[in-house]
């Protein structure tokens, strides 16, 4: 983080009009519906106000500003708990890996030489106790046998160092206000489980494109004329900010575990559709990565996984139980993707140039 204040200074020191200050914004400045600026403190408690033809808000997952800005319906599907693995070797070093448990995933990344990072998904708004000894009890007796080998010994040993940490995951579609003078960006606008680690991929992607429309401006006192630009933005990231949300939330629920037959091999089938290699794994790894930021090639693989696993269910001989499975499954893929897409907007993910907001212009100065 160093790092990055001293990068960010040397830059402003080419802009001699520009300004950094670091402090806790506490509120938005209104007047008559347009935001003038921010409230904020300073590290030694002063309360200051500082004006802006343009905020930009971003303060994460928490934000206490977003309220005014857009329309939060935030959920929470599940809980992380973390541990820190050392001195261990993850089965394919370099990867990140996906343990497809019971009752949902695991995941292991390296973040040193030495340490690994380990995510427990724990469905549900709660997890046992960490105070009183239920947390590893949980870890050691329910998640620790499916765990790889390979990190078995170094997982229980990071259980009875301590450390454990929990965080819920929080989801929340992009539901904006436009609001003149304001612009919302980041987990303040717009969650998706963190399973496949796409938060940063789609707060990237949404920085070049705020980057992009804001080049050709040399005014940005109009805030009226400024917000409905703007406005464009919450349409032109939509390709990759809902291919990757609703593949996120898709994944989740594919991978955790159901007592439907039907779910569980729908699960197995994407699994080894991964594990065939070409185009069926490099699909999927495309659209992960935002490279791949077109929706239909989505619901395409989606429902490719759940023909393919409906052709093993069939063939070579199906029988009345296989096939009603297949029909389940069917069924039980489209239960999972299509309220994603409902949630996202169908017309904003697969048809944008229909919105009117996508062919705006800069306003004239």
């Amino acid at each position: 983080m160093a790092v990055l204040f001293r990068k960010c200074e040397r830059k402003l020191q080419l802009f001699p009009m520009s300004k950094m200050e670091q402090g806790t914004v506490t509120s938005l400045v209104e007047e008559n519906g347009t935001i003038k600026g921010v409230q904020y403190k300073t590290r030694i408690g002063q309360e200051l106000t500082a004006h802006a033809p343009l905020t930009i808000v971003c303060d994460g997952c928490f934000s206490n500003l977003r309220r005014s800005l857009c329309n939060p319906k935030v959920e929470i599907p599940s809980c992380f708990v973390g541990l820190v693995l050392e001195n261990c070797k993850l089965p394919y070093p370099n990867h990140g890996h996906v343990v497809v448990a019971d009752p949902s995933p695991i995941l292991f990344y390296p973040i040193s030489g030495t340490e690994i990072r380990c995510l427990v998904d724990v469905p549900g708004q709660k997890v046992p106790s960490v105070s009183n000894g239920e947390m590893s009890h949980y870890l050691k007796n329910t998640v620790a046998p499916q765990i790889p080998p390979e990190l078995h010994d170094a997982f229980i040993s990071a259980i009875d160092k301590g450390g454990i940490r929990t965080m819920a995951n929080r989801s929340m579609p992009a539901s904006p206000h436009p609001t003149p003078g304001a612009l919302l960006m980041g987990d303040a606008f717009n969650m998706r489980h963190p399973l496949t680690g796409g938060g940063m991929t789609v707060a990237l992607s949404d920085i070049v494109l705020v980057r992009d429309l804001l080049r050709p401006l040399n005014n940005l006192n109009d805030a009226s004329s400024l917000c409905d630009y703007l406005e464009s933005f919450y349409t032109l990231r939509k390709p990759v900010a809902s291919t990757i949300n609703t593949l996120a939330g898709a994944l989740y629920k594919v991978f955790s575990a159901s007592p439907d037959p039907a779910r569980n091999e729908m699960r197995q089938a994407c699994f080894d559709y991964l594990s065939l290699g070409g185009v069926f794994s490099n699909g999927p790894i495309a659209l992960l990565s935002g490279l791949n930021p077109r929706p239909v090639s989505l619901v395409l693989h989606f429902f490719a996984v759940a023909i393919y696993g409906v052709s093993r269910l069939i063939l070579p001989l199906p029988s009345p139980k296989r096939l009603w499975t297949s029909a389940r499954l069917i069924s039980g893929a489209s239960g999972i993707i299509f309220p994603i897409i409902k949630g996202e907007g169908v017309r904003q993910m697969f048809f944008p140039v229909m919105v009117p907001a996508y062919h705006r212009s800069p306003p004239v100065a």
